[in-house]
């Protein structure tokens, strides 16, 4: 059964997602997290249910985090999406909570041809799950924010939320070589 429900945040009203889970905390594992006039964002489709209180936790760790009280998620998500995508998005969790890195790096962690720059960019182009698995930490090796499917604006917010700013994906963090 997929329930949805919608959070009010810095980025707009939140469009969350979920579907019912014996082993989530709160029983909703999340399958998607849109925000308003995201490209290939989820919108509510008939036969959904509206129930709030089933994202309560989810709720509460995405408030903790526009709050800066929370640098990364405990939210069990539903898996989809290719393996190459799963891949890339593997590689998206991994990246520290204010840190970036490069779509060319996160193509050479996955083990990825040089040129499969323009795959990874289009696998974090189709993350459903916006904010808690940060696509936003991926900018551009020139330190240009590049593509964000929330549009720009959300990313500098995003990455000027966790004290990032506009800073260049060279020797920034952990992921920066």
């Amino acid at each position: 059964m997929t329930r949805y429900a919608t959070l009010d945040s810095p980025m707009g009203e939140l469009l969350l997602v979920g579907e019912k889970s014996a082993t989530a905390t709160g029983g909703t594992a999340l399958a998607s997290l849109s925000a308003p006039e995201q490209k290939g964002g989820a919108v509510v489709q008939d036969g959904w249910t509206h129930d709030p209180a089933a994202f309560a936790e989810i709720a509460r760790q995405l408030r903790a985090y526009f709050d800066g009280e929370l640098t990364s998620f405990t939210l069990e998500h539903v898996a989809r999406g290719t393996d190459f995508q799963r891949r890339v998005w593997k590689a998206l969790e991994s990246i520290p909570y204010g840190a970036t890195t490069s779509y060319g790096r996160i193509a050479a962690e996955i083990g990825a041809a040089r040129g499969a720059v323009r795959a990874v960019g289009t696998a974090i182009g189709a993350n459903p799950l916006l904010v808690v698995r940060p696509c936003h930490r991926v900018i551009g090796a020139d330190g240009s924010l590049a593509g964000y499917a929330a549009g720009p604006e959300r990313k500098q917010l995003l990455l000027g939320l966790e004290g990032n700013g506009r800073q260049q994906a060279e020797g920034n963090g952990p992921h920066a070589s």
